[in-house]
């Protein structure tokens, strides 16, 4: 069978071997005689596949035995509310850093709950680059400080964390299981599981269990951090199929050598494609600053925008899909997330030189 080469910004590709492991379970889970999605999610083989999932997690990011590992729905916009709801405790404000359409949205929607300051922003640069720390203007009484590690969107990227006097929360959701991280310099991170670890409905929060506790009482008691750890994300009938691919790709993780193999291979698949919108004379440009190109997520425009139809319709016929940009910027954009191979990213490249060969 053929298979595209899939560069959609999420949900995206998963592993092929994590499909057809699901493919070849799908009617008889853990000899069951049951599919997964039939068998209860408080049944002993759920229970032994949830918790296996938490223990693989921990260890290939080197979680410290005092975060708690939470697996719930919602995905990323559901933590922009549940983050403020659960973090604010007697603070009324939080700082934020604005790098892209994602960032801003986590701003708009604690906006709600609190007094949000912007630390520091690259709006006024198109988002072409991340702030400079000496930049930033923190707020040591702040409940927290936000950020988003990878903008999907814009594609600019963190090169390091960032050093906080507060709590640091960060939107993981692109770039999870993708780069190593730092776990314990962060009170919460949290990523939605459709780019890097699965399918789309479940969402991992890994957060420090010293946060917990400090929900707002308006949080309903479904979206308490802390009812939600107690309850081992059992609190209610959680996402039984998306955490069970989820497991299935940590297990895919841990095969292929963990996140420094993982991470070597995305840096070797993010070079090879900008090298080629680099190496074009002007034909493709990424608006980026160099320092803080995304290895997750490459936008990119034509110096011709009305080339971008064809690009694009040629692009799927050549099995190439998923490329448009996003709507709000336009253009083209290649996620490059785990699953997405070298060989898939090699085929871009090389449409990309035919295509402007062609037209340039």
């Amino acid at each position: 069978m053929a298979r595209s080469h899939n560069f959609s910004a999420g949900p995206t590709a998963l592993p092929l071997e994590v499909l057809q492991q699901a493919h070849e379970e799908f009617f008889d889970f853990a000899g069951t005689g049951m599919s997964v999605m039939e068998i209860s999610h408080r049944s002993e083989v759920f229970m032994e596949l949830g918790h296996q999932a938490e223990q693989d997690l921990r260890a290939i990011l080197q979680v410290p035995s005092q975060y708690k590992v939470l697996f719930v729905q919602g995905g990323a916009s559901m933590q922009f509310a549940q983050v403020p709801m659960n973090l604010l405790g007697d603070k009324g404000t939080a700082d934020y850093l604005h790098t892209g359409l994602w960032s801003g949205k986590a701003i708009q929607a604690a906006q709600r709950y609190c007094d949000v300051r912007v630390a520091a922003s690259s709006k006024a640069s198109g988002f072409d680059r991340i702030p400079c720390a000496a930049d930033y203007n923190l707020n040591p009484n702040a409940a927290y400080l936000h950020y988003t590690e990878n903008e999907t969107v814009h594609g600019a990227q963190f090169a390091d964390v960032p050093d906080a006097c507060v709590p640091l929360v960060c939107d993981a959701c692109s770039s999870l299981l993708s780069k190593p991280i730092d776990v314990a310099r962060h009170g919460l991170i949290y990523a939605a599981a459709q780019k890097n670890m699965g399918a789309a409905g479940l969402t991992v929060v890994i957060v420090d269990e010293a946060l917990l506790g400090r929900a707002l009482a308006l949080t309903p008691e479904i979206l308490d951090y802390a009812r939600i750890a107690k309850a081992e994300s059992m609190l209610n009938t959680p996402s039984t199929f998306p955490w069970y691919l989820t497991g299935l790709t940590l297990k895919w993780v841990l095969r292929r050598g963990g996140i420094a193999s993982i991470h070597q291979l995305n840096q070797t698949k993010a070079e090879l494609l900008y090298r080629t919108i680099d190496d074009s004379g002007g034909f493709y440009r990424n608006r980026v600053e160099a320092p803080f190109r995304s290895i997750n997520n490459v936008p990119f425009v034509l110096a011709d925008p009305a080339l971008e139809p064809a690009f694009l319709r040629l692009a799927e016929q050549s099995g190439l899909m998923g490329l448009k940009g996003h709507a709000s910027v336009g253009g083209v954009r290649a996620s490059l997330y785990n699953a997405v191979t070298l060989q898939a990213v090699q085929a871009l490249s090389d449409f990309m030189k035919d295509f402007a060969q062609v037209h340039g």
